[in-house]
């Protein structure tokens, strides 16, 4: 084969091989960063691009996706508590600062670290511990704050910061427990002692209702009684000639008690009742019963007589 021709084959290898190093793809959410013998040249787009063979070259590539750094910093509160707090920061590179973002900051998570601890620590000392709890948002408010200022010369965009934890030291965080155990418990013996009081009332007034309803029922029965003694003296008395009320009174009071007798000789546990066994007991006991009733009439009479004068 003719040289010359061998060394043309060779050339037109070389100058396709050439070209086609040239070509380069840029992905999606990302930029290059395109120098000439170390200088900047431009941002290439996601795609495919074309670079000068042997002059240019890609020095860089951005994410220019979400991403999220964690610092974790250790710090002390107002009342002396050491806690430590957990803040997430989600963070951007400006698609318009991709140069800012690539040449004048080397380690965004380290620069991010720093102020992040300088915010934490300059806002957390001054807070109790519970009101580190309650204004967490308070404290990422002022790291975002912060940050933003001084990463947008970065050519970074702060899009949010998260204080995601507060971890206070273990004996404090028992104890804190305990607290809250304790007021727990405060409320549940409260909330016992209410139902007990509750309960006590409402038995004071169930109690109170079935007595007066009891006395109701013996005030019908009294009266049912006295009724039933008038009807029958009545009755008696036509139907036997000369016979008086008081003879009438006295059978039915011996009826009565003889009744009482009999009720209390039924029950098993019931004591021995000795009895006068004379022809005279009968008439002694019709004469003691009708002195008690003729003391209490007597006596009802004498109250009424006073309330009248």
């Amino acid at each position: 084969m003719d040289p010359i021709t061998i060394l043309l084959g060779i050339f037109l290898l070389f100058l396709v091989a050439t070209i086609l190093s040239g070509f380069y793809t840029v992905d999606t959410a990302e930029a290059a960063v395109i120098q000439r013998f170390g200088k900047f040249v431009r941002i290439a787009a996601p795609g495919l691009n074309f670079k000068t063979p042997w002059f240019e070259q890609v020095a860089g590539r951005v994410n220019l996706r979400v991403q999220q750094f964690k610092v974790e910093v250790e710090t002390k509160t107002q009342d002396n508590v050491f806690v430590k707090v957990m803040v997430s920061v989600q963070y951007q590179v400006i698609q318009t600062k991709v140069y800012a973002a690539y040449y004048k900051l080397q380690s965004p998570g380290d620069q991010i670290t720093s102020y992040v601890f300088d915010s934490v620590r300059s806002n957390v000392p001054k807070m109790n511990l519970d009101d580190v709890f309650e204004k967490k948002d308070d404290i990422a408010d002022a790291v975002k704050r912060e940050l933003t200022t001084v990463m947008d010369d970065f050519g970074y965009a702060i899009i949010k910061a998260l204080v995601t934890d507060v971890d206070p030291d273990p004996k404090v965080k028992s104890a804190m427990n305990d607290i809250n155990a304790a007021q727990r418990e405060q409320v549940a013996a409260q909330a016992r002692g209410e139902a007990e009081k509750i309960l006590k009332v409402k038995q004071a007034e169930a109690e109170a209702e079935s007595k007066a309803l009891q006395g109701k029922g013996i005030a019908n029965q009294r009266r049912a009684i006295i009724d039933g003694l008038r009807e029958s003296v009545e009755a008696f008395k036509q139907s036997i000639e000369g016979a008086s009320a008081k003879d009438v009174m006295a059978l039915v009071l011996m009826t009565q008690y003889f009744d009482t007798l009999k009720e209390i000789g039924a029950q098993d546990k019931s004591n021995t009742i000795f009895m006068p066994n004379s022809p005279a007991a009968m008439s002694d006991y019709l004469q003691q019963i009708m002195s008690v009733v003729t003391g209490n009439q007597v006596s009802e009479k004498t109250k009424s007589a006073s309330a009248g004068s």
